[in-house]
């Protein structure tokens, strides 16, 4: 069970525990008292149950490395707020999804496919499904390797690598891009410069 598994249940637990605790209390409020505080204690409790992100784990996503990058993911990436997620070594930003993180996908080999250097981590883009506004960037040189795929009609692909940048720079990096004509470096505000 991942970490995130763990906590986010012990979160829930703490919630219907709070309610319990609250519920037992408002029994010696008046009526006028107990309304509204069992509204806003089912609320807290109903706002812990969101839908959970169905993913499938990748190979490799029980690794140390996926536990490191998991431990250091942002809550927010590309102005979208953290759900959560039933596999390890997995992640998901907005609602719907707008961005979704897979940690321990097979590592990729050098390609002739665009690869850009954002906050020092290199990433592959493949643009395969650009028709569809849905960009999937892999890391490169890093093992293991971390793949996100990005709606950009609802979010900013240059932001999510930006924000994420820090997490995955936390596996040790083997190679980079390598012919200046297949790497440009996006600068903190997401715009190339090279």
């Amino acid at each position: 069970m991942s970490t995130s598994l763990s906590l986010s249940s012990a979160r829930v637990g703490l919630r219907s525990a709070a309610m319990v605790h609250t519920l037992a209390l408002t029994a010696m409020l008046p009526r006028r008292l107990r309304t509204p505080l069992v509204a806003a204690s089912a609320l807290l409790l109903l706002s812990g149950c969101a839908a959970t992100v169905a993913l499938e784990p990748a190979a490799d996503a029980t690794s140390t490395g996926c536990a490191a990058v998991s431990a250091r993911l942002p809550d927010v990436v590309a102005e979208q707020p953290e759900r959560e997620t039933n596999a390890q070594g997995t992640a998901a930003w907005g609602t719907p999804a707008a961005v979704i993180l897979h940690c321990g996908v097979e590592v990729p080999a050098p390609t002739t496919d665009l690869c850009v250097s954002v906050s020092g981590v290199d990433w592959i883009i493949d643009e395969t499904r650009k028709d569809e506004d849905i960009y999937t960037l892999t890391t490169y040189g890093r093992d293991p390797a971390v793949q996100i795929t990005v709606d950009q009609s609802r979010a900013s692909g240059s932001s999510a690598v930006l924000d994420l940048a820090s997490a995955v720079s936390s596996l040790p990096q083997t190679r980079k891009c390598t012919n200046v004509s297949d790497s440009d470096t996006l600068d903190p505000s997401g715009t190339p410069s090279g």
